[in-house]
Order: C-alpha cells, then structure tokens, then sequence
C-alpha cells in the first residue's frame, strides 16, 4: 500500500479525532508540567518500556511481575495522581463557567484602588501580608478556616488587619468581588519543588491556593517589602505598584487595563517566575 492509498482512507472525522486527542494531550502534559506528575508519568513509561523489553527478551518472571504492577497499577495512579486529576476537571469546570461569564464585566474601579493603597502602604512598612482574589472558583472550604469579616474592601482595614500582633494579622485575607469576606485565614502550602527556597511559608501558601483554584494571590514580604503575585501556581516576584494594578484591573475592570504593563507583566515577570 503506498502513500496515496493510505491517504484515500484517511476521512475528515479521523483528522478532527486526532486533533482533539493532539490537544487532549498537549493540554494534560501543560497541567502537569511541574508537577509531581510529570515525574511519575516518566517512571511509567519506563515500566511500560521495561515491560514490553521483558516480553520480547523472553524474560518471563521480569515480564509477570511488571505485568502485574501495571495492572495493579491503574488503582495507584487514581490515588497518587489525585491533585492533578481534580485540578483538571476544576479547570474544565472553570472554564465552562467563563464561558456562560464571558460578557459580564465586573467595575469595581474604587476596590483595585483600595487594594493598591493599602498594598502600598504594607510594602513601604515592610508588613507581611497575603490577599487572596476569588474568582470562579469558590473559597468557601478557605473561608471556614478563618474569621468572617464580610466588610467593603478599604485600605485602612486590609492595614489594620496585617498589623502585626493584632488578632487577625496572621493568615490569608479572602476577597470576593468588592467585599473582604474573611479574614486570618489557612491556606494550603504548595508542594512544588521549583519554587525558590528563599520564599518562605506566606508565599508558598498562596502559591498553593493558586494551583488548587484560580484565584490571585498578593503577597508582601515582611522581610524585604517586597510585592509578588500568584496565578495558576507560577508567581511573579518584585512588582511595582502600576504593575499590580494592572493585574487587579485584569480582573475588576478590564477596559482600563494598562496594556504596556500588562506586556511587561507577562512576558517579564511571570516567565521569569518559572523557575522560582
């Protein structure tokens, strides 16, 4: 059978099924780069290659025995392969739901305002804080861990609460449209291991609440004043305050985003983030 018969069975569904099972994968292999997953689909196919090696070489007890660990197998990849699987069907979840969303626009201009004063103000007093931006994704497991606050966003409140020794300075401050819904709340600590060991537990929190959902972390170092963000487990570290509001207004109001820092961000901080 030579090319051009082969061509003449090919149908234009068979195109369309393997373009969806091309991005299929492309996208799985994307949501676990990084991840411990990335590691653990390697060693699997390095048992599947071992496995079929065994078979040809006539290896009958290699063969059996990693026969059996495969079959076996499947079971282990449903635990240990958990995080992942549920961080990808919340990611069809989500975006589904920014589908239904895609025309409401959200203009909230006073709260990107509030949030950057008082951001500010913490940086310049090198006050440690960590604001977390709900978006589709629901908080509410997060929420039940600290204290309900259900006040409108202002600065001098999201000041007063990081001021240290005070009863709620310790935690995650949890906003959901133009209100602070709780306060001195846990969040979960990521466990990847590209993220710097300089950074310490504030920021590996909200670099993990970002990987289980798709909220904004803003973090300030109580060390160097420093301000950083956190967006789908990669965090961009040293911003300015134009540069944060940009990224606030991306979510609050996205006819005045600025562009040039939307590019800076982009294509400066957050990819030199990934190695972090």
């Amino acid at each position: 059978m030579n090319l051009q018969e082969i061509f003449n069975y090919i149908r234009i569904i068979d195109i369309i099924d393997i373009f969806i099972i091309a991005v299929l994968t492309y996208n799985c292999l994307k949501l676990w780069q990084g991840t411990r997953a990335e590691q653990l689909a390697k060693g699997i196919i390095v048992i599947l290659i071992l496995t079929k090696l065994s078979e040809w070489g006539e290896f009958y007890t290699i063969y059996w025995l990693l026969d059996k660990v495969m079959t076996w197998g499947i079971v282990a990849i449903l635990v240990v392969f958990q995080p992942e699987l549920r961080r990808g069907l919340e990611l069809i979840g989500r975006s589904s739901s920014s589908f239904r969303n895609s025309r409401e626009v959200v203009v909230i201009p006073k709260t990107v305002t509030e949030i950057c004063d008082a951001i500010g103000s913490l940086a310049r007093q090198k006050i440690g804080a960590l604001i977390i931006i709900e978006r589709q994704t629901g908080l509410n497991e997060i929420v039940e861990t600290g204290t309900k606050v259900d006040g409108l966003v202002s600065s001098s409140l999201i000041i007063n609460i990081f001021i240290p020794n005070t009863p709620l300075h310790d935690g995650a401050v949890i906003v959901k449209g133009d209100r602070i819904v709780a306060a001195s709340c846990f969040l979960p600590l990521s466990d990847s291991d590209n993220i710097s060991k300089e950074l310490g537990t504030r920021h590996r929190a909200g670099i993990g609440i970002s990987e289980k959902s798709d909220c904004l972390s803003i973090m300030v170092s109580e060390e160097t004043g420093s301000i950083s963000v956190a967006e789908k487990g990669k965090i961009s570290r040293y911003l300015d305050l134009e540069t944060l509001e940009t990224i606030l207004n991306k979510i609050y109001n996205p006819s005045l985003v600025n562009q040039n820092a939307l590019f800076k961000w982009k294509f400066g901080g957050e990819r030199n983030a990934k190695n972090e």
